[in-house]
């Protein structure tokens, strides 16, 4: 009797623990149609959570997630975001391999905010560029506190999770944003990816899905709160379900005076964060010679119609909205598209083995 190996009908569960949720998302092994896809809110006190109390919080929302929805098997790929990351970019002369991984070891190590022999430290190369006419390897590295790698492994075992894959949350986006854009032309441009969180924005630059270019920045959805907050003098909380139950609702029905306020508050945000963004898109022309960046995506939870249309009017780039689950057959409608970006990329990354 041959026993045929069993074949693997469904990808692993994507978990994204963001700053205001959790979100999971499956899809089909062949990637072709989303099996799942839930997600579930933190309370309003989570910011304000000891460390403890926030780890009770997320194993209570991972918990709940689950209930009442369709995901099968328990593999998962797990997320590293900034709250795990110390990011840092290098540039090294040209190396073999093992002389480039052990320096960028030794010199990431000096720049750590914990102990060197604690970290586990990965890069991307991003390319050769030159600097003063000497070519050099421009390099993205990130390293992740083991204590603190280790903490999120267990809490999503305890879950009843299996982590089979541990991904950064760049690579997740990027993944998820290519999957959109498959014609061979689009893997030949240069795209800024834009995913605007709660505590913070991440913006990268990529050649297809070859990153060039990764930075955290501050302007984002929480700051957009306080300015809420402190113009129309509401609490924090108060702000917050204001401007997402009105940034909800279809223009047509939005309350003009509630949303000129809106708008007026969270201006120096977006103004920020644009000029942010116009300085990442500056020192990829300086650093990357060539190709020009075609467009810019946005996405992730505070990303919106409005958001987008004000960034391409003052950077003068094309700007789209994510649709991560654009690429598969999807049963049920889900709104809005654009938060889904990193739980859709941690879902299909390919993994050869059984998720049942």
């Amino acid at each position: 009797m041959v026993l045929w190996p069993a074949r693997r009908r469904f990808s692993p569960i994507g978990i994204d623990i963001g700053s205001r949720s959790v979100k999971l998302v499956q899809l089909t092994a062949d990637y072709s149609r989303l099996v799942e896809a839930a997600r579930w809110d933190f309370p309003t006190s989570f910011d304000m959570a000891s460390d403890e109390e926030r780890s009770e919080q997320m194993a209570e929302a991972l918990g709940r997630v689950r209930q009442g929805h369709r995901f099968r098997g328990r593999d998962a790929v797990v997320c590293l975001n900034k709250s795990h990351l110390f990011l840092q970019n290098l540039r090294l002369p040209r190396r073999s391999d093992d002389e480039l991984d052990a320096t960028v070891q030794e010199e990431t190590g000096r720049r750590l905010p914990f102990p060197a022999d604690e970290a586990e430290i990965r890069f991307l190369d991003a390319g050769e560029v030159r600097q003063s006419d000497s070519p050099v390897r421009e390099l993205i590295v990130t390293a992740c506190h083991r204590p603190v790698l280790h903490g999120l492994l267990d809490l999503v075992k305890g879950c009843g999770f299996h982590p089979i894959a541990v991904d950064i949350e760049p690579a997740a986006i990027v993944r998820s944003y290519s999957l959109q854009f498959r014609r061979d032309e689009d893997r030949d441009r240069r795209v800024m990816f834009v995913h605007v969180g709660y505590s913070n924005s991440v913006v990268i630059i990529a050649h297809g899905d070859h990153i060039l270019f990764v930075k955290y920045i501050d302007s984002a959805g929480k700051q957009m709160d306080d300015a809420v907050a402190s113009r129309l003098r509401m609490a924090a909380g108060e702000a917050s379900a204001l401007r997402r139950h009105n940034g909800d609702r279809r223009r047509e029905l939005q309350d003009p005076e509630v949303s000129r306020g809106i708008t007026h508050a969270v201006r120096p945000i977006v103004e920020r964060l644009a000029n942010e963004i116009s300085l990442c898109s500056r020192y990829h022309s300086v650093t990357f010679r060539g190709q020009p960046i075609c467009r810019m995506v946005l996405g992730g939870g505070e990303a919106s119609n409005g958001l987008s249309e004000s960034l391409q009017g003052r950077l003068n780039i094309p700007c789209l909205l994510s649709e991560p689950l654009r690429p598969y057959s999807v049963d049920n409608q889900i709104h809005p598209l654009w938060q889904w970006d990193v739980a859709v990329g941690l879902a299909a990354r390919e993994m050869g083995r059984s998720n049942e």
